[in-house]
């Protein structure tokens, strides 16, 4: 594949032998963010464990201290109190069948996060086949199945991001913007990282992060020194 000029000048920025501490990645990262727009800054972390098996899965949710730059939307299924306190905490979109038959109608998505109460996820069953391969889907783990919907909204809206493996047992998850600096996407590197060694399974065995590596939109990848996370 034939690389761009920017990305080739950017490429001789980085050492591809060389795991660099999180300071250091940070500070080349900014330098290789040349794009005329702002840059997201992706994670890209390899787990020694095997997503074929239910008691290797790695899931969850995070808030990151800065956020991710991005203005989140949210979509809540509540009815009664809960839906009011959804308004209340400034979600995007509320309501229950109604939605419902809208997405199943229109293939309606002009929202980033999904957040249900339990006794809705019967209603939301229906959309599995739409939801699901969008990663759209609430979930418990996520944090996005629950009764406390204005927390949800607003941990949503200040940043949460939800990490889980991918089939090659890979995490890939935003973590801001180029314009960000190299302190707060550090920290909410550090943010992730804990998240995820937290989340280590039980019946993973050997070395439990395999490889980790940061990179801009249109930038190099750069390896990270994860090891002390560990």
């Amino acid at each position: 594949m034939k690389k761009g000029k920017k990305y080739l000048e950017s490429a001789k920025l980085v050492d591809r032998t060389k795991l660099y501490d999180t300071d250091e990645a940070f500070e080349t990262l900014c330098k290789t963010s040349v794009a005329k727009f702002d840059e997201t800054v992706e994670v890209h972390v390899k787990l020694g464990v095997d997503s074929r098996h239910a008691d290797q899965q790695v899931r969850g949710a995070v808030v990151l201290p800065h956020g991710t730059g991005k203005t989140v939307r949210t979509l809540v299924f509540a009815k009664g109190d809960h839906a009011k306190e959804a308004q209340d905490a400034g979600s995007d979109y509320v309501g229950a069948e109604d939605l419902v038959a809208k997405i199943q109608q229109e293939n309606w998505f002009d929202y980033d996060v999904i957040i249900a109460t339990p006794d809705m996820m019967g209603v939301i069953g229906r959309l599995g086949k739409i939801l699901g391969p969008k990663g759209l889907m609430p979930n418990p783990k996520a944090g996005t199945v629950t009764m406390d919907v204005a927390k949800a909204v607003n941990d949503a809206k200040a940043g949460k991001i939800e990490y889980r493996l991918d089939k090659q047992n890979i995490i890939h998850c935003p973590i801001g913007k180029a314009s960000f600096g190299k302190d707060k996407l550090a920290e909410n590197f550090e943010a992730l990282i804990a998240a995820v060694v937290k989340a280590k399974p039980a019946a993973a065995k050997g070395q439990y992060i395999k490889s980790c590596a940061i990179a801009s939109t249109m930038g190099p990848g750069i390896k990270v020194n994860a090891a002390k996370y560990l």
